[in-house]
């Protein structure tokens, strides 16, 4: 299990002694990997705690999670660690999850740099601490020349906002004459959104026993496979992101295609109906 400390500036190594990342087949582990990082909160006051020191402890899982990561091969990491819609909580937490952010990026930067982690922000500017932007765009520069693994810490990200965001820019281009409607496919939204360079989800994990994804990453996650936990984030780590992997690389992905497993009559009458959706 992921140490757990109700300290900020908690060491977690890249590798457990005793642990290994499960043996797994060619091209069956994920390349991008989205965590809904649920359920911090609700350990805490199961526990007689604030709300807040769930949220620091589940600090030291993210970074056990990353670790992991890098370990068993998954090449992008995308952490939901502060939505649009989590401005309606109470000041006094978003307060500290501004700050306490702000603190996790610049205590932690210099192990992500060591592990061969990039990290890369996504989401709004507008209403974002400057400070926590500020200390997010510092990792991004320290880190910029990893390969090993992509961070992408999505900080006032919304799904919806996104594709708002990106149609609007699309409009804003069209009407200035830069792009023509008539031009406009799925290649041209991908190029508004806030990271054009991130790859597909493949598989999108929720911890904390919600069955939702909750407007995260609505665009890339068209076609990822989901996978929920009920384990709050403060008790998941990189043996239970190994165990979603294993489950992932069991998953049969057709992406809208199918193989029919009996054999097709042949002779008149036999011949599909034209577009007829596959079953």
């Amino acid at each position: 299990m992921a140490a757990k400390s109700t300290g900020v500036y908690e060491a977690v190594p890249l590798h457990r002694e005793g642990l290994t990342p499960p043996s797994l087949a060619p091209g069956s582990v994920p390349g991008h990997v989205a965590c809904v990082m649920d359920g911090n909160g609700r350990w805490a006051n199961s526990r007689g705690l604030p709300r807040t020191e769930g949220h620091r402890v589940g600090e030291s899982t993210m970074m056990d999670v990353i670790a992991g990561a890098v370990e068993v091969g998954v090449r992008e990491l995308s952490v939901y660690a502060f939505s649009t819609e989590n401005w309606r909580r109470s000041p006094a937490e978003v307060r500290f999850l501004m700050g306490f952010t702000r603190e996790v990026l610049r205590a932690q930067t210099d192990d992500l740099l060591a592990w061969g982690v990039r990290v890369n922000w996504v989401g709004r500017e507008p209403r974002l601490w400057r400070s926590v932007l500020a200390e997010v765009r510092r990792s991004e520069r320290i880190t910029a020349g990893n390969e090993a693994l992509v961070l992408n810490m999505c900080l006032n990200y919304g799904g919806r906002a996104e594709i708002a965001d990106a149609a609007r820019a699309i409009a804003a281009d069209v009407e200035a004459g830069r792009l023509k409607a008539s031009g406009v496919n799925e290649r041209t939204i991908q190029r508004y959104l806030y990271s054009p360079s991130m790859r597909d989800v493949d598989l999108m994990i929720r911890t904390g026993g919600e069955q939702r994804t909750s407007n995260f990453l609505m665009w890339e996650s068209a076609y990822a496979e989901l996978y929920f936990s009920d384990l709050p984030w403060p008790e998941f780590d990189r043996t239970q992101l190994w165990r979603a992997i294993e489950a992932y690389a069991h998953r049969d992905r057709r992406f809208g295609g199918a193989v029919d497993a009996v054999a097709t009559p042949s002779g008149p009458g036999s011949a599909s109906v034209p577009g007829e959706p596959a079953r």
